[in-house]
């Protein structure tokens, strides 16, 4: 068997973990494995391809680290405006409990709103912030 076609099943076989762990960086080594195909298909020597293969893989998955490492950080599930539709949803508050809750009609049911940890509670108009179970987390709006 041609050393390319190795390169290749390599690289499938890189493909198919990383299909399976679900990481980014197997892609990566499997981008340079595929650059170590291309080098054999070229007539390099096998050091060289490996070489190249080498270089190529370590190259891109530090590329990839250093900008997943400039990305800004994620918001927890629970205050995630693409995961969570009621996070920036607008209330209004009539009047707040002594334990700074408070029961509103919202889509259709009854919830409990707190205030974010340093609000003072007063009636009002409330933006949701945060989802935890039944619980809106809200601030002034």
């Amino acid at each position: 068997m041609a050393t390319s076609t190795w390169w290749w099943v390599f690289t499938g076989i890189t493909i198919v973990a990383e299909l399976l762990t679900g990481g980014i960086y197997l892609l990566m080594i499997a981008f340079g494995l595929a650059c170590g195909a291309i080098a054999a298909h070229l007539g390099l020597s096998l050091p060289l391809q490996i070489m190249i293969a080498a270089a190529v893989g370590m190259l891109s998955v530090l590329v990839c680290r250093r900008l997943r490492a400039r990305r800004a950080p994620e918001l927890p599930p629970s205050a995630n405006p693409d995961l969570n539709l009621d996070i920036g949803e607008t209330l209004h508050v009539p009047e707040w409990n002594s334990d700074g809750t408070a029961r509103i009609p919202y889509r259709g049911s009854q919830w409990t709103v707190a205030l974010r940890a340093g609000s003072m509670p007063a009636a009002g108009l409330y933006r949701v912030i945060e989802v935890q179970g039944n619980r809106l987390i809200v601030d002034k709006a």
